[in-house]
């Protein structure tokens, strides 16, 4: 594609060199640069593309892209490089991503969710209805990449892909003739412009709580929020949810926008009603073009009526009929997501993807509402995130568990020993029984151990994840193989 081209759209573009060029790939990683690529020099967090210009340029990079303000070797570069100069290459990078790949995001309908918790499931919910009234969907979030039942690559590293492969996997889907993508959004991408130019058809704003502040994350809550609301300015339409306090506000901040609510306690435009919930999922009344109908969802918890809501709210905007829509929710499963393991001592053992305060809480609340017998809880703390939230899980756990298991979740490159520490000066502010075993595969066993069938066993965390990560290895870890192996 002729480079003009590629960079049409931007502004405030300085460049030297020849612009009326053809370039063959658009590349952030030098190494994977080829002859004739532009390479979009990007700061990250630990790494500075800006570092790398000399290794893409002896690749056979034909133009590059510097971030005003970067400091580069001019001996870097060759004389017949075409250089450009952007006042930010993130938004840059994006632009010439959706120029590339020619727009393909604006030739089907995007559904974009964001949210501290419910993303995946409710993604999950809204493919599965819009499958079975007949669309062909994508789906692009935490867990993988999907085209209807068939996934797509691997396991995802970030829950919203940078905007290079983004645009990219638009483009595959577009070709497999998907006519609706529904994609998690998360705060990170909006922060650092992965989805900068998508026009959403739907925005969903699901609910809000403290997570993801941090060095290499948010500064602070309303850095974190402000990221989550670019959102709602990016959508045509969108759904909100009224019972939650944060995210009922956006109404006021965007009274020119076409905003329509759901919830159960708070007035809405899509309210649950009569909800019964039990150890097997939830049941409601709720509304479904102009009638209502009672619903019935698989999956256990308050939490899961949410969620349902925000994909009735979309099914309703795409006039999905009630029998297709309750057949979808009726027959829901997502991998990690309040998911039971069938095991043969016929124990009840819950897998949930639950890795922060609120989550954890919520899911702890959710199960203890409905259990006979005591909730025993496995987790630990994802090593080089946020520290602060350690102890404030541990009370959590310590607070609603009737039993808790501190154990190893993702250390990365600090030492478990210290992490466990950390999330029991929190738990030793309780009253709550719990013990120490760092050895997550033996923490499992002593669950399963103490177990008798009135009990749930939660295990916190990992969810999806089939891998532990330590010192910058992804180790094979499946939770439900461990619970297999240890039961027998």
């Amino acid at each position: 594609m002729n480079l003009k081209t590629l960079l049409s759209g931007l502004d405030n573009l300085k460049a030297k060199g020849d612009l009326d060029i053809d370039i063959t790939s658009v590349e952030y990683d030098s190494r994977k640069v080829k002859e004739g690529s532009l390479f979009v020099a990007i700061k990250g967090f630990n790494v500075d593309g800006h570092e790398y210009i000399k290794s893409a340029v002896d690749n056979g990079a034909k133009a590059i892209l510097i971030e005003e303000g970067a400091k580069i070797k001019k001996t870097d570069i060759k004389d017949d490089t075409t250089v450009i100069l952007s006042p930010d290459n993130r938004i840059a990078l994006a632009q010439i991503s959706k120029n590339f790949y020619k727009n393909p995001a604006s030739k089907f309908k995007l559904i974009g969710i964001t949210g501290t918790k419910g993303k995946t499931t409710t993604s999950f919910m809204i493919k599965q209805i819009l499958e079975q009234a007949g669309h062909k969907v994508g789906l692009i979030g935490t867990i993988a990449n999907y085209i209807n039942d068939e996934k797509i690559g691997d396991n995802n590293s970030r829950t919203t892909p940078e905007s290079l492969e983004l645009n990219k996997l638009f483009s595959y889907m577009l070709d497999q003739k998907v006519d609706t993508v529904v994609m998690e959004v998360s705060s990170q991408s909006l922060k650092y412009k992965r989805v900068y130019g998508l026009e959403f058809d739907i925005g969903i704003f699901t609910n809000f709580s403290e997570d993801h502040i941090g060095a290499n994350e948010h500064p602070d809550m309303e850095d974190y929020f402000n990221s989550k609301l670019e959102l709602i300015k990016m959508s045509k339409e969108c759904l909100i949810n009224s019972d939650d306090f944060h995210v009922r506000k956006i109404k006021t901040l965007f009274p020119d926008k076409n905003i329509k609510t759901y919830g159960i306690d708070n007035e809405a435009n899509l309210l649950a009603k009569d909800v019964t919930v039990t150890n097997s999922g939830v049941d409601f009344r709720a509304k479904i073009g102009q009638k209502n109908e009672r619903i019935k969802v698989g999956i256990p918890g308050r939490f899961t009526v949410y969620n349902a809501l925000a994909a009735i709210g979309v099914a309703n905007i795409f006039s999905v009929d009630a029998e297709n829509l309750k057949a979808a929710l009726e027959n829901i499963a997502v991998p990690g997501r309040s998911e039971l393991v069938p095991n043969k001592k016929d124990l009840t053992i819950m897998i949930d993807y639950a890795h922060s305060p609120a989550s954890l809480e919520s899911i702890l609340k959710a199960v203890k509402g409905y259990t006979r017998g005591r909730v025993i809880s496995v987790f630990g703390c994802g090593g080089d995130r946020d520290k602060t939230k350690r102890p404030i899980m541990g009370k959590i756990s310590g607070e609603i568990a009737g039993f808790t298991i501190i154990t190893t979740d993702n250390p990365r490159t600090e030492n478990p020993e210290k992490i466990v520490k950390d999330i029991e000066e929190g738990i030793k502010q309780t009253k709550g029984q719990y013990t120490v075993i760092v050895d997550r595969t033996e923490a499992i066993k002593q669950a399963i151990k103490m177990a008798n069938k009135n009990d749930i066993i939660v295990l916190t965390g990992k969810g999806h994840e089939t891998y532990q990560e330590i010192n910058g290895e992804k180790l094979p870890y499946d939770e439900r193989k461990i619970i297999k192996q240890i039961i027998g």
